[in-house]
C-alpha cells in the first residue's frame, strides 16, 4: 500500500505543480507505473477547478467563474497539456518530414500553428463550459478532467513511442494489465457516479465527444509520426476534454 501511494504521488508530481518535492519517490519501475493514476490525478486537478467554479459563481457571473475555473486548471498542471498540444500543431503543421516534425516539437518557442490551437481550444473550452448549468460545469469539470487523461493513456497502450528520449519516455513500454486495470475502473467509477446524479444518456454525449476528440487527434499526428510523444499525448488529453464538454453541451 505505501508502494502504491508512492506511485500515486508521483504522478500527482510529474502531472501538476503541486508541492511534491521529495526525491525519493522516483524510480523508473514508479515511474512507468504511475500512469495508472492519470486519470486519478486528472479527476483531483478536475476537482480543484470545480470547487474554485464553485465559489466564484456566488460572486460572479458564470462565464466569469468558468474563466477562473479554467485558469486554476493551468497554473495546477503548469499548462502542462496545453504546452504539449502547442508543439504537436507546431510540430505537424511546420514539418514537412517526420524528423522535421519531431525537431520542431523539440523548439520551446510557440508558433503560428500552436498559437492557434491554443486559441482554438480555450476558446471552446470555455464556451462550451459557459453553456451549461451552473451542477452540469462542476460534474464535467471532475468527470472530463479524469476521462480526458484516461483517453491519453489509451495511447499508450496502443501505440507506440517515437522517441529516444522525452518526457513520455518513461512510459514508452506500455501498460502492465495490472495498470491497464486501474485505468479502467477509475473511468468506470466517474461514470456510474455521472450516472447516479445526472441522466445516463448525458454521459452517452460526453463520451462519444471524448471519442471523436481521441480519434480525430491520433489522426492528425500518428499518421505523420508513426506513433505518439509526450506531447501528443497532450494534445489527445485536450482534444478529449474539449470533446467531453461539446458533447455534453450538444446534449443540454
Amino acid at each position: 500500500m505505501r508502494g502504491e501511494v508512492a506511485t500515486f504521488l508521483l504522478a500527482v508530481q510529474f502531472l501538476t505543480r503541486l508541492p511534491i518535492r521529495s526525491t525519493e519517490l522516483y524510480s523508473e519501475d514508479r515511474m512507468a507505473a504511475s500512469v495508472r493514476y492519470y486519470p486519478l490525478v486528472g479527476v483531483l486537478v478536475g476537482s480543484v477547478c470545480a470547487a474554485f467554479y464553485a465559489a466564484a459563481s456566488f460572486v460572479l457571473p458564470s462565464y466569469m467563474a468558468v474563466l477562473l475555473a479554467i485558469a486554476v486548471g493551468l497554473l495546477l498542471t503548469g499548462a502542462f497539456h496545453e504546452d504539449g498540444l502547442a508543439d504537436t500543431y507546431d510540430g505537424i503543421g511546420g514539418g514537412l518530414t517526420r524528423e522535421k516534425s519531431l525537431e520542431i516539437m523539440k523548439d520551446s518557442r510557440l508558433g503560428t500553428y500552436g498559437t492557434l490551437a491554443l486559441v482554438v481550444m480555450l476558446s471552446l473550452k470555455a464556451g462550451s463550459l459557459i453553456a451549461l448549468e451552473a451542477e452540469f460545469v462542476v460534474a464535467a469539470l471532475i468527470a472530463g478532467h479524469g476521462l480526458s487523461r484516461l483517453s491519453s493513456v489509451l495511447v499508450i497502450a496502443t501505440s507506440s513511442y517515437v522517441r529516444d528520449h522525452g518526457t513520455g519516455k518513461p512510459v514508452a513500454g506500455g501498460l502492465s494489465i495490472a495498470s491497464l486495470v486501474v485505468v479502467l475502473m477509475t473511468g468506470v467509477i466517474v461514470a456510474l457516479v455521472w450516472c447516479f446524479v445526472f441522466s445516463p444518456l448525458s454521459l452517452l454525449f460526453a463520451v462519444l465527444g471524448v471519442m471523436i476528440g481521441h480519434i480525430l487527434m491520433r489522426l492528425f499526428f500518428e499518421r505523420k509520426l508513426g506513433g505518439y510523444t509526450g506531447d501528443t499525448l497532450g494534445t489527445v488529453q485536450q482534444a478529449s476534454e474539449v470533446g467531453f464538454y461539446l458533447g455534453l453541451a450538444a446534449w443540454v
